[in-house]
């Protein structure tokens, strides 16, 4: 999914404004001004296409992720787990953590 501005797309195809999108577990609504995305995996992603963004997990994913977003445990100890740091060990601050996840 590809959100710029007012513009989403899905694998290249357009979703057009304030229509609902759903194909193969994968939904795209438009809540008031903002554009959400779920997933069957149970993760949504809501953006109000500007600057914030809020990303949600179903209960049942809990303690089973790992990422940009945290773990998922309520333990604020793990939430800076770096992609390549060893095992165990965290980001120090939150910049650290956050450019560690960047890709390319």
């Amino acid at each position: 999914v590809v959100a710029e501005g007012r513009n989403v797309s899905v694998n290249g195809a357009v979703v057009p404004e304030g229509r609902p999108y759903l194909h193969k577990g994968l939904g795209v609504t438009w809540p008031g001004d903002w554009v959400a995305v779920a997933s069957s995996l149970g993760v949504r992603v809501a953006w109000d296409r500007h600057l914030a963004v809020t990303v949600t997990a179903e209960p049942e994913l809990r303690g089973g992720t790992w990422g940009l977003c945290g773990t998922y445990t309520d333990d604020r100890a793990d939430d800076f787990l770096c992609p390549d740091c060893p095992a165990g060990d965290i980001a120090a601050v939150a910049a650290a953590f956050g450019n560690a996840w960047k890709v390319p």
